[in-house]
Formats: C-alpha cells, structure tokens, sequence
C-alpha cells in the first residue's frame, strides 16, 4: 500500500496561536479518521516547551534550595544567553534518532515538532537553521498564523496559575510575551516564496494556518475544515 502520510510536520506559531489545541484535536481523532483526513499517521511529539519548564524548575532548585547561582535563566526567568534558544532546536537533533530505533518508524508514525520563536531571539530564520538534515529532508512546515494582539488575547485566557507547566494551560506575563514574541519574522523569511522556504540549502515546503478567527478554540468542526484545507495543500506540496 502506497505511503499516504508526512513523515515530520514542523508546527510553529506564536504562543497561543492555536498549535497545541491542533495537537490535542489530532490526538482525540481516530486513527482512521487522522490518516484519511490529514495525512497523519499514529502520532509522536517533541515539543521545547518541556525541556524549557524543565530549565526553570533546575534554576528554582539551585537558587532558592542549594543557594547557589542560577544555570540557564536570570531572576526574571529571561535566558542569560542568546545560544540557549539554540541549544533547544538542536535538543530535538538529539531526540529524533531515538524514535527511529524503534523499527519502521516512519511506516506508522507522523512526528509533530512543535516551538515558537520570535525575532527577539533570532526568530525562524535563525532557529530552523539548526535543525538537522534528518529532520529537515523529511518535514513539512505548518506556520500558524494569528496577530500579536491575539496571542496576547489567549494566552492570558488559557493561563492556569494552577498548573503552569501545563502544554495546554501554560502562559506568559504581558510584558514577557511582548519582549519575546510580539515581533516575528515568518512573514520576511517565507516572503520570496509561497510554496516552499529553504533551510540550509534545502526546500521545505509549507502551509499556513489562518486563525485570526480562532477556529483552535471551541469549534471543532471548523477547526477540522480547516486543518483538512491546509494538510491537503501541504501533502500536495511535498508530493511534487
């Protein structure tokens, strides 16, 4: 039977945009109804967001129980270098070839790698650069597209000071996510090109999520519409 699924699917958006809400909607659809609609296999994730949550708690242990100085963030949860952001993508170079020792990965599972990066800290132009020939041969790339202002919208709405580790219920202070996120650079990298970006000399094909009208967020049906809209035009895309 012909392969009828991506590989990889890079997701990348604002915070807030609606990526984690696709990916929850994805994992509560059936098998059957991911592949025949959406190209998608049987799903696996990498996200950066845990191995980031993870540098926080580390900081908070070494300052506030061992007395000694902070690793990755300053007291205001800022990283303390640029390269960090770095570190996280090619911390995804290093998780992939432990999926693939699993036999006929590919053959059943679509992997979704999930991150946001704003210009404040080199954007995508900078952060897909260090991702690895592996991943980049076989991925497709969906942007998520929506206004700072409503990134800023729902990310006060989603956050859970109850659970802020949470993929689903994190969030960001006002004044961080307009630091970090508020200028974003896909429109400039993907401008010369409707189709596809390249990224270290190879062509990437991708799509774009409009959801400026947050399809993500209570309206499954059109938010399935629309995911259908995007992934067909995308397999298309990397199929030619």
């Amino acid at each position: 039977m012909t392969k009828n699924f991506f590989d990889i699917i890079i997701l990348i958006g604002r915070p807030a945009s609606g990526k984690s809400e696709i990916i929850d909607y994805l994992k509560r659809s059936t098998d059957e109804a991911r592949h025949e609609d959406f190209h998608i296999g049987k799903l696996d994730f990498l996200d950066d967001f845990p191995m980031l949550w993870t540098w926080f708690e580390e900081d908070h242990i070494l300052e506030k129980v061992m007395g000694q100085p902070r690793l990755h963030t300053d007291s205001e949860g800022y990283f303390k270098y640029e390269y960090l952001w770095h570190l996280l993508i090619e911390r995804f170079n290093i998780e992939y070839p432990k999926r693939l020792r699993e036999e006929n990965y590919h053959d059943e599972k679509t992997l979704i790698i999930e991150f946001s990066r704003g210009s404040e800290h080199g954007g995508y132009t900078e952060a897909l650069q260090h991702l690895g020939e592996d991943i980049l041969k076989r991925a497709a790339i969906i942007y998520v597209n929506v206004p700072f202002e409503e990134s800023l919208r729902k990310n006060r709405r989603r956050f859970n000071p109850d659970r802020p580790d949470s993929i689903l219920e994190h969030g960001l202070p006002d004044d961080k996510l307009e630091r970090l996120y508020k200028e974003d650079d896909w429109a400039a990298f993907s401008k010369s090109n409707l189709e596809f970006v390249t990224v270290r000399g190879m062509d990437i094909p991708y799509a774009v999520f409009e959801n400026e009208d947050d399809v993500t967020t209570d309206t499954p049906s059109l938010l399935a519409e629309r995911l259908e809209e995007v992934l067909s035009k995308l397999w298309e895309l990397k199929n030619k």
